[in-house]
């Protein structure tokens, strides 16, 4: 009965929905007649007709509902039974198989690597993700310190791992510029444009490759008014004739490409801008406070060890109206100007950053006093401590 279901399912159907004999079996028999041989193909029986009906009443219903698949009732591989089991087995062994070799693989990789599991358990990774995050602007004077952060060592890949400005922006993104307004008799748009040019100066002297390199700053000079008279000369002396005395360190970032090397190109940057009116009418003072952090490595073939410099600047420009004051349109004036440089020989009096690798040899003076955090910005350069060759908390 089986076979005549299957033989059933198999035959066509008539116009009238009914099986009939097929074209080919047709043609046989009248080809086996001819010879005198064969019998007429059978019509199927009436149980086997009774099944092809109910299937293709079934089918027919499936069709009208919008549902296809496997009728209700119908065992699993009814049609392929033992062709598709096997294959089944084949497939689970292959998986199984599969697995076996994924778990020895993951067993090599935590012998290799064993922090990836022990970072996952400890939350290690967790911390450094939200410590990937980056840092909102700073608008105003923090109120302490940057939290402890896991204290690893930088790498060439990695130059910030271990550092609060590894969530810092990157370069000139830092020195984000506030809406500008009317202030100390400056209107809006004198206002604007100084806030501008105080960006620029302070890119020009501390981001620029060919300042850091050493070279003459000369965008950043262009923008302080040349009526700054002695200041101003005593700023391009110092450029050329670095001392103790008149260090071009105080107003520019730079290093000696014979002695060291940047890591990367990024610089980290944080700080803020704001504008207040000057001490007299006609007057305005745009109001900076940046940290820099530079990545260094010796400049020989192979150097591994990286070192950071935190150097961090307070300046005050100021703009004046030239019907007042004597002054020119479009320029700046440095009204103060503060800085610190944390990992930097505290002897060094040639203009260029000096951070202290584990190799090089004792030289000057031995750094004292209180450790401090030259990541710190909740004090004002003038109140964060007493100048000289003083420790650090970390760089």
């Amino acid at each position: 009965m089986a076979e005549n279901a299957q033989h059933a399912e198999n035959a066509e159907s008539g116009d009238n929905g009914r099986p009939s004999v097929s074209d080919e079996e047709w043609a046989r028999f009248v080809e086996q007649a001819a010879a005198g041989t064969g019998e007429a193909p059978k019509e199927p029986s009436a149980r086997a007709r009774m099944v092809t009906e109910r299937l293709r009443r079934e089918e027919e219903q499936r069709a009208r509902s919008g549902r296809k698949g496997r009728r209700p009732g119908e065992p699993e591989g009814w049609r392929t039974g033992p062709a598709r089991q096997e294959g089944r087995g084949r497939g689970k062994r292959r998986l199984k198989a599969a697995l076996a070799i994924a778990f020895v693989a993951g067993l090599a990789l935590i012998a290799i690597r064993p922090e990836l599991v022990i970072d996952r358990v400890t939350g290690k990774a967790a911390r450094d993700d939200r410590a990937g995050e980056p840092l909102p602007a700073e608008s105003a004077r923090p109120s302490a310190a940057p939290s402890p952060v896991d204290p690893d060592l930088p790498t060439l890949k990695e130059p910030f791992k271990g550092s609060p400005a590894l969530r810092w922006a990157d370069g000139a993104a830092g020195i984000e510029i506030p809406p500008a307004e009317a202030v100390g008799g400056m209107s809006k748009e004198k206002v604007a444009d100084a806030l501008e040019k105080a960006k620029h100066f302070l890119v020009a002297a501390n981001l620029d490759p060919a300042t850091l390199r050493g070279e003459r700053p000369g965008a950043a000079l262009a923008l302080l008014d040349p009526k700054l008279g002695e200041y101003k000369t005593n700023l391009e002396a110092a450029l050329e004739r670095p001392s103790a005395e008149n260090d071009p360190l105080d107003h520019f970032s730079r290093y000696d490409p014979a002695e060291l090397t940047p890591v990367g190109e990024v610089v980290k940057v944080r700080g803020r801008m704001w504008v207040e009116a000057g001490d007299r009418a006609g007057k305005a003072n745009v109001k900076t406070d940046y940290t820099f952090v530079y990545p260094f490595v010796k400049a020989k073939a192979g150097a591994e060890q990286v070192e950071r410099t935190v150097l961090r600047r307070e300046i005050t420009f100021s703009i004046a109206d030239p019907r007042r004051w004597e002054a020119t349109a479009g320029t700046l004036w440095i009204e103060e100007n503060h800085s610190n440089i944390g990992n930097s020989a505290c002897d060094a009096a040639d203009g260029f950053l000096h951070p202290q690798f584990d190799d090089d040899a004792p030289a000057g003076p031995t750094p004292s006093g209180t450790p401090v955090d030259p990541y710190d910005r909740s004090k004002t350069l003038e109140t964060a401590g007493p100048e000289g060759c003083g420790t650090l908390s970390r760089s």
